[in-house]
C-alpha cells in the first residue's frame, strides 16, 4: 500500500492536483473518513458484485533516509462495517456462514516489504489476517498525493492500492464456485501526520 513511501526515499514532489510537496519522514496515521475498501465477486458468472468496508484504522511508518526500506505499513478494517447497500445480504456476510464478525471482527493488513516499481508506484508485500487465517498478500500502490489538507491543516498522504485474495485459503468457502473464490480488492486511503 505503500507508494508514498517510493516518494519520501526519493524525496520527489509529488504532482498532485493541489499539492506539490515532498513526501514527509514520521508515523502517519488513518484518516478513516477518506479511507475505503472495495471488494468484488464474480456471482454465478454473471456480473462482479461489490461491497465496500469503511472505518479503517493503522499507521503508517515513513523514513526517507532509510528509502524504502524504512516504510511500515499496519491497517486494520472492521468486518461490521461491511456494507452492499442490501441489508439482507450485509448481514449474510457478517454472519458465521461467511465472514463471522463476531468471532473475527477485523481484516488486517501488516506489510513486510515495499518495492518501487515505478516513479508513482509500488509493490507492497504483507500479510493479510482474514476470517482468523493469515496468508501473504501483494498490493499494487500508486501514489495520489501529499501535503497540507486545505481544511484541516493536517499533513496528508494518499494511495491508491489494488489485489486479490481466494477466499477459500481463508475458510471462506460459502458457494464457491458459483460465487467467485477470487476477492478483488480496491483501496483508496488518506494518512495523515501524527509525528
Amino acid at each position: 500500500m505503500k507508494l508514498f513511501v517510493l516518494a519520501a526515499a526519493l524525496a520527489l514532489p509529488i504532482a498532485a492536483h493541489a499539492q506539490t510537496a515532498p513526501v514527509l519522514g514520521g508515523t502517519y496515521k488513518v484518516e478513516s473518513h477518506h479511507t475505503l475498501a472495495q471488494f468484488s465477486v464474480n456471482h454465478f458468472g454473471f456480473n462482479d458484485f461489490f461491497g465496500v468496508i469503511p472505518d479503517a484504522t493503522g499507521t503508517l511508518v515513513l523514513n526517507p533516509a532509510q528509502g524504502l526500506a524504512g516504510t511500515s505499513l499496519d491497517v486494520s478494517l472492521p468486518v461490521d462495517r461491511i456494507s452492499t447497500t442490501n441489508a439482507v445480504l450485509d448481514g449474510e456476510l457478517k454472519s458465521a456462514d461467511w465472514l463471522d464478525a463476531a468471532k473475527f471482527p477485523t481484516i488486517r493488513f501488516v506489510s513486510q516489504k515495499v518495492e518501487q516499481t515505478g516513479p508513482r508506484t509500488a509493490r507492497i508485500t504483507g500479510t493479510v489476517t482474514l476470517h482468523g487465517i493469515s496468508k501473504p498478500m501483494v498490493l499494487s500502490a500508486t501514489l495520489g498525493g501529499s501535503g497540507v489538507n486545505p481544511m484541516t491543516k493536517a499533513y496528508t498522504v494518499g494511495f491508491s492500492a489494488t489485489g486479490t485474495i481466494k477466499r477459500s485459503e481463508f475458510g471462506v468457502t460459502k458457494y464457491v464456485p458459483y460465487v467467485g473464490d477470487d476477492l478483488a480488492i480496491s483501496i483508496t486511503a488518506a494518512f495523515e501526520k501524527a509525528n
